[in-house]
């Protein structure tokens, strides 16, 4: 359903499944060089994964799955930590992998950044973008999901496609078998989980009245859930917040009160101690969203749960499954507070300075 709002961005978010299975094309066909040369070198020290705003977030889920499922070490930093603050964010002396993350490839802080260190005898850089022709792109090695391009402002499949094809890529770097089927799995699951993530959240947002927005993750989540948040604030401009699971007890959980959503991007991992806190949350008064795998007998406290399957898939590749009701219901928020998702206000596609 488009209305005079959102023409730009409800079918980007529509489509992100096409972008899925086009970057996991891209990846095994024609750059499957790339992993051997940067992600899946185990030359490297320390990968650090750098973004700004969404590119951020994923960075987020990129490092914590590059940790899960090779076993070395990652993190990831804003892009101006790198170019301002290096010293007081990494350990310089080691052999370091720099992978920038930016949908357009343009990012003055990622360019920044990524050149910064580009003559340094012990740095590396690359990127992953949607773009070939960017700036990015021609300063260091990238990574390319082809359909992740987008003519909205906030970013939806482009997250989406970039955060599974560096999954994807972790997979093939691990040379676990059963990694990359589950990568497979994911992209053929894609579509109905985007289906059934539109009628879920138009409802959900119409059925509700909500004026606070919590989102709760952790490990692989916890970027999603940030990221979820900014959605929100970029699309209706409603002020939220995200933290990680449990941390939200610690003292947050005191601006909880009736109106307030708190939406739980469950684990598998973790799901019976992050379960007690989403009951914890409703019993003082919450909105409870479970996005999770599978409901059972543990969620039906909750007043809604979206259910995304693969329960039988790691929680890492799972991540991108999670995104499309997060989405929507950024969109579905905006529609309601009769605002336009295309035209997000002080915001522009491309950030420079």
């Amino acid at each position: 359903m488009t209305t005079a709002f959102g023409q730009l961005t409800y079918p980007e978010i529509s489509s992100q499944a096409e972008a899925l299975a086009a970057a996991i094309d891209q990846l095994e066909n024609k750059q499957k060089d790339w992993v051997s040369r940067y992600i899946g070198n185990s030359e490297y020290e320390e990968v650090i994964f750098i973004g700004s705003g969404s590119s951020y977030y994923q960075a987020q889920t990129m490092a914590a799955t590059f940790r899960k499922w090779l076993g070395r070490s990652a993190t990831a930093l804003p892009s101006s930590d790198i170019f301002l603050i290096r010293d007081a964010s990494t350990v310089t002396a080691r052999k370091t992998l720099l992978v920038g993350v930016s949908r357009s490839g343009e990012s003055t802080e990622v360019i920044l950044a990524l050149e910064s260190v580009k003559s340094l005898a012990n740095w590396t850089i690359c990127g992953i973008t949607c773009h070939e022709t960017s700036k990015m792109a021609q300063i260091s090695d990238c990574l390319v999901s082809p359909l992740g391009k987008e003519k909205s402002t906030v970013m939806t499949k482009s997250l989406s496609s970039m955060t599974f094809q560096m999954q994807a890529a972790i997979a093939l770097a691990s040379s676990q078998a059963g990694l990359w089927n589950e990568m497979q799995q994911v992209a053929a699951a894609d579509a109905a989980v985007v289906k059934a993530a539109d009628s879920f959240a138009k409802s959900f947002i119409e059925g509700n009245s909500l004026n606070k927005f919590i989102y709760l993750g952790m490990g692989a989540y916890f970027g999603l859930s940030q990221e979820a948040c900014l959605k929100i604030k970029e699309m209706s401009y409603v002020w939220t917040e995200s933290f990680g699971t449990l941390e939200f007890r610690h003292g947050p959980k005191s601006i909880v009160e009736p109106g307030t959503l708190v939406c739980l991007l469950l684990s598998e991992t973790a799901r019976s101690y992050e379960v007690k806190v989403a009951e914890e949350m409703k019993a003082y008064g919450a909105t409870v969203l479970i996005v999770t795998a599978e409901k059972g007998a543990d969620t039906a406290f909750a007043d809604a749960i979206f259910e995304v399957g693969g329960r039988e898939l790691s929680d890492e590749a799972r991540s991108v499954l999670y995104l499309p009701v997060l989405q929507y219901i950024g969109y579905y928020t905006a529609l309601k507070k009769n605002v336009d998702p295309d035209h997000p206000r002080n915001l522009t596609q491309v950030v420079k300075i």
